[in-house]
């Protein structure tokens, strides 16, 4: 584990902090090694006592500012909202919400309703207590507690104008081409899924990104027992095992593609809303990037995929 947070060591003082208001993997840099192996068959109740755990720590942690939040700070990144463009009047799921800020907050930009998606009882239930406290009923944000693969019986509508999934989201599902099956039978003819995450290739390499250590395309589970959580690495915690996997950028495009949407863009970004490397340098507007001169690889990438419109007649 490292001396400090990776998510804000070396920031220029006075520097507004980057978050990760979904999800983050379990691995900062420096964690504890984990190690591929076959999916345990406890997987998914693993990793649910892990974020049940911490919701509350989460919560009461300075890495969410929830009274920053519930001033009116917008949490989204300039980035998404440039690529989501105006969400004003169309209605939006959130998948793998956590406790919903990111969710609240396309609300806030004018979605006429947000649902957000998760499966961890506690977040759903904060995120239900968040939205109150901004005066939105269920009719503008309504949680439910469901598995992701369980979405389509689970939200109220069978079709959203937005489905949106959030950074950090991923790498906690075994089947990629499940999700994307799952993720693309809720797009609203017309509309789009927009998927922002951290690049899988941050996750084959040493601590400084500079030389790859693991297989990019491994298909295992990477079982971990870090303890703590990257809003608090510090936070004393019981439930610490971990499962997650990789999926290469090419697998979720494709994934994406062979459920029927369209792809629009895939961006890749010099950027990370967190220092994943240790020689990344955080700037002015938040977000950490390699040294100038420093070769650059891929840090995060967007996607976005729509479903055609019906051909009337």
């Amino acid at each position: 584990m490292l001396p400090s947070n990776p998510m804000t060591r070396g920031a220029p003082e006075g520097a507004e902090q980057p978050r990760i208001t979904t999800r983050a993997p379990a691995r900062p840099v420096g964690s504890v090694p984990g190690m591929y192996s076959p999916t345990p068959d406890d997987w998914h109740a693993t990793n649910r006592a892990r974020w049940d755990e911490r919701v509350p720590i989460h919560v009461a942690s300075d890495f969410y500012e929830l009274d920053a939040l519930l001033a009116g700070k917008d949490v989204l990144r300039a980035f998404e909202l440039a690529e989501v463009g105006d969400v004003r009047g169309k209605t939006l799921l959130h998948l793998q919400c956590h406790f919903g800020l990111d969710t609240l907050s396309w609300a806030r930009h004018g979605a006429a309703q947000v649902v957000g998606l998760d499966f961890s009882e506690p977040a759903v239930e904060t995120a239900r207590g968040l939205a109150g406290s901004l005066g939105l009923g269920p009719d503008r944000a309504a949680f439910v507690v469901a598995d992701v693969y369980d979405a389509p019986a689970a939200v109220p509508d069978s079709a959203y104008d937005i489905v949106y999934t959030g950074i950090g989201a991923l790498g906690w599902l075994p089947d990629i081409d499940r999700w994307a099956e799952t993720a693309a039978s809720l797009v609203a003819p017309g509309g789009f899924l927009y998927l922002a995450e951290f690049h899988p290739l941050t996750d084959s390499m040493d601590a400084a990104g500079s030389v790859v250590t693991d297989d990019y395309f491994s298909r295992d589970a990477w079982v971990d027992e870090t303890p703590g959580t990257y809003a608090d690495l510090d936070a004393p915690t019981v439930h610490n095992r971990s499962v997650e996997w990789q999926h290469p950028v090419g697998r979720v495009v494709t994934a994406l593609a062979a459920a029927g949407l369209r792809i629009e863009f895939l961006h890749e970004h010099d950027v990370s809303l967190v220092q994943r490397f240790d020689t990344l340098e955080r700037h002015a507007d938040g977000h950490y990037r390699f040294p100038a001169g420093r070769p650059r690889i891929p840090l995060m990438y967007s996607i976005k995929a729509s479903r055609p419109a019906e051909r009337q007649g």
